[in-house]
Order: C-alpha cells, then structure tokens, then sequence
C-alpha cells in the first residue's frame, strides 16, 4: 500500500509538472505535422521530457514509453506510459479541452493513473484496487443501461477514411445513442466515463499512452471495458469498447458488430 501511494505521488508530481510546462509555451510554440492531421508542437516535446525526468528520477530501474519517442527499454518490469498532450489540435486552437495522461503498468497491469487537464485544473487519479477520483472527490461510471440514454464519446483517426470502423460505429450509433461527441481527447473520454458524464466510448485508432491511465479510472470506478471483438482488453492491443456497465458494453458490441466494424 505504501509503495502504491510513492507511485501515486510521483505520477501526480509528474501530471502537474507537465501541465505548468503546457501552459508555460501556450502562445509560442511552432507547429508542424508528424502526419496527415497529426501535429505535435515544442509543447509536446517539452512536456513529455518533464514527465521522463520525474518518473525516471524516482525509479531510475523502470521503464519508460511515451507519445513522442524516447522510449527506455519497453522490457522493464515496470513502465512508465505517457502521452504528454492527448488533444493537441485542442491545444494549438485555444480550446481548453487537452491533458496529460500517465500510468504506470506492471506486467500488463495498471497499478496507478492520472490524467490532467491544466486548462481547467482537473486531475483524475486512480490506483488499482482503491478506487477513482476527480481532484480528490470519488467519482462513480453511470447507471444508463440502455443506448438510447447514453451519451456517447467518440474519437475519429487522423487521415480517417469513408471505410474506418470508427465512423461505421458512428453512423451506426447516431440512430441508436442519445446524442454523440467527439472531443479530441481520447484520455478525458475515457475519464468522463469514469465519472458519469459520458456513458459509453469506443475507439479503433487509439495507442496505448491515449487509453493507459483512462483504462484503469473506468475499472476503479465501477466500469466495464472490453477489446473490439469483445474480448478481454489488453495493452498489447489499446483499441477498445468502453461502457458505464457489462449490459451496456454488451450493447455497444453489437452496435459495432451491425456496422461491420468489427
């Protein structure tokens, strides 16, 4: 227990230190595409480089993956995953809806998370077994059980053509759904699920630095997540379907299975 909070308190030193350097370059990055759609700034860059600097201080012997390289050794027992501006078109725009996301996996588990948007102060945090909060406060998935009272989240690939499953599940989804939305953020649809503000996510073109630290805030609070196919969810394959609960994800899975997405 005790080392789960050092893990804890590294990654929420890590999530806020990167969030001050987001906001310290707000204004006077340079832009440039990494691929079609794609950007990353200097803020991308910067930010990643603090969040390795904590971690790695702290545990020198673990291992380290983020959105922009720098990879340390993937065959670590313990590794670091992070994506140091989820949202970065939000974040080139002024639209105060990006963050960093951070957790850390330990043979394929996710033992803490948090995830900060330094535009509007929030950080959720999870650690495995101890439930999921929001800026300290426990929060809760859903009760919606049925698609039709579910607000759905949604993200569309970079490059996205007519025939990807994340638009045929979309389709699919605005004649069965409450209503939809696509953020641009693929770790605050994940936390929004986790404290009920969305109610079902799905997403075939994530990585796993999008999804990690989100993951586990849907399990610990209360949440159900599954592969495309249904399946178990694993890191070695982020694509996923996520729900406030097992009927509702059972639901989703057949929303992607009529759309022929998966």
């Amino acid at each position: 227990m005790e080392l789960r909070s050092e893990y804890l308190n590294v990654c929420l030193e890590a999530v806020y230190a990167a969030g001050a350097e987001l906001q310290r370059w707000v204004g006077r990055f340079e832009v440039r595409e990494k691929g079609r759609f794609d950007l990353v700034t200097q803020a991308d860059l910067a930010a990643q480089e603090v969040v390795r600097r904590h971690v790695l201080g702290a545990f020198p012997n673990h291992g380290f993956i983020g959105e922009e390289g720098g990879a340390h050794s993937a065959e670590h027992e313990y590794r670091w995953i992070v994506d140091p501006l989820d949202g970065t078109t939000n974040y080139v725009h002024g639209v105060p809806h990006y963050a960093v996301s951070l957790a850390l996996e330990h043979r394929g588990r996710l033992l803490v998370g948090a995830v900060f948007n330094p535009a509007t102060g929030e950080c959720f945090t999870a650690v495995e077994g101890q439930g999921a909060f929001l800026n300290d406060h426990p929060i809760r998935v859903s009760g919606v059980e049925s698609p039709d009272g579910a607000l759905a989240a949604m993200g569309l690939p970079a490059g996205m053509t007519p025939d990807s499953p994340d638009l045929k599940v979309m389709l699919k989804a605005l004649f069965r759904c409450q209503s939809i939305r696509r953020t641009g953020s693929a770790s605050l649809n994940l936390c929004y699920l986790a404290a009920g503000r969305f109610d079902v996510c799905w997403s075939f073109s994530t990585k796993v630095w999008d999804i990690a630290a989100g993951v586990l805030l849907i399990r610990e609070a209360g949440g159900a997540v599954a592969a495309v196919d249904g399946g178990p969810f694993t890191l070695d394959d982020p694509r996923l379907l996520a729900a406030a609960n097992e009927r509702l994800l059972a639901q989703v899975r057949q929303m992607v299975v009529e759309a022929g997405a998966g």
